[in-house]
């Protein structure tokens, strides 16, 4: 059985009292549109904001039932296992008690694995396949598709999708309210949930990475995903109005700007991730930049990482989104596989992040370096 919101919530703040040394709850500021509250939960043996840290969303998407539970269950997992100074496996994908160790102390995780309460309380009784969060339908629309935002629209990244991208560059979003997919919000950060993920970035200035778990294709994806990367012209940005009319269209010579070393930084994060994900069973997730899957605009990954290059003061961020599993609502038996390999991609890119993103870490010859596979001990497409 899936986790429902309550129990989620109660699994954060039951593994908060636990480990009172090595956990913190965290209250997001803002009610959602129901008035539920949500809360976060920081892994980490040190003082808040003393170490790097990694913001783990899950449950952007309502319907997405897997990602909530993995993020949980990693959390449970970690703290187990460095409480009782032993390893973790998931199938083959295995890291020693001196890796978590290492983890633990050396990082701080915010785990938010249920950024989207309203909306999974509403797929999981209501209506399965339910995408966006439970704002109230605006006036004069009546239809059952009218409520609701989808959260992935709604953050401040090239959200006016109108006024930003060309005509033909097929963006997936919309900008009408009853849009029973992607509807992006009357305004960019317009939802209380997306503005609870701008605050947890906002007041822990050392979130240097950001992963969102979606689910299903499956994929791991990197920025950008507004247009196709690029690397050789500074000036072809999403802050360049000139490109508002051409932007986001294939293969035309114009697309997104990513500095050479922050492209080498997020693949070799996302294959890392991708690597320990092959070895829970073999299923190989592949990794591609979030254009490649379709053009978006307000995504939380880009939005995260685009700070930077608004405000050079601000961290950078790197984003992801992994895409688990191929199926919205797998069957448990299934759903427990798929957990696994959202654990080992997260516990990867735990362990590699400082070191490759500062670069102190040496490519092999074909450009990547694959996680550690010592034995431990081990515990039990919709972006």
């Amino acid at each position: 059985m899936y986790l429902n919101v309550a129990e989620i919530e109660s699994a954060l703040t039951s593994l908060g009292s636990a480990y009172p040394g090595a956990a913190e709850i965290i209250t997001a500021p803002h009610t959602t549109h129901e008035g539920r509250t949500t809360r976060l939960l920081r892994v980490g043996a040190r003082q808040s904001d003393e170490a790097p840290g990694i913001l783990l969303l899950g449950g952007v998407h309502a319907r997405e039932w897997v990602p909530p539970d993995a993020l949980v269950s990693l959390a449970a997992d970690l703290l187990e296992a460095h409480g009782s100074a032993t390893g973790l496996g998931y199938g083959s994908s295995s890291f020693t008690a001196a890796q978590v160790a290492r983890v633990v102390e050396n990082l701080d995780l915010f785990f938010f694995p249920c950024v989207n309460p309203d909306g999974r309380a509403f797929s999981q009784s209501r209506s399965a396949m339910w995408r966006k969060n439970r704002r109230p339908a605006p006036a004069g629309s009546t239809g059952p598709s009218c409520a609701g935002v989808d959260l992935n629209r709604n953050f401040d990244f090239l959200w006016d999708h109108t006024a930003k991208f060309a005509p033909d560059a097929d963006v997936h979003t919309s900008d009408s309210p009853c849009d029973p997919q992607v509807y992006r919000g009357p305004a960019a950060a317009s939802e209380p949930e997306t503005r609870n993920v701008v605050w947890a970035l906002d007041h822990h200035p050392r979130i240097r990475w950001m992963v969102d778990v979606h689910s299903a294709v499956p994929v791991i994806l990197h920025n950008w995903g507004s247009d196709q990367n690029q690397s050789t012209t500074p000036t072809d940005n999403f802050r360049n109005p000139a490109l508002d009319a051409v932007r986001g269209r294939p293969d035309d010579g114009i697309g997104e700007f990513i500095p050479e070393g922050d492209l080498s930084t997020a693949v070799e994060l996302a294959d890392r991730m991708n690597d320990a994900v092959r070895a829970v069973r073999g299923v190989d997730y592949g990794v591609e930049a979030a254009y490649g899957l379709y053009p978006t605009s307000g995504t939380s990954d880009d939005y995260a990482y685009c700070r930077h290059h608004v405000d050079p003061a601000a961290t950078k961020v790197f984003g992801y989104t992994i895409e688990c599993g191929e199926t919205f609502q797998p069957v448990f038996g299934e759903a427990e596989q798929v957990i696994r390999e959202v654990s080992a991609a997260l516990l990867a890119l735990a362990l590699a992040a400082p070191d490759v993103t500062d670069g102190s870490v040496e490519r092999s010859q074909d450009g990547r370096t694959a996680p550690g596979r010592v034995a431990g001990t081990a515990l039990a497409h919709d972006m």
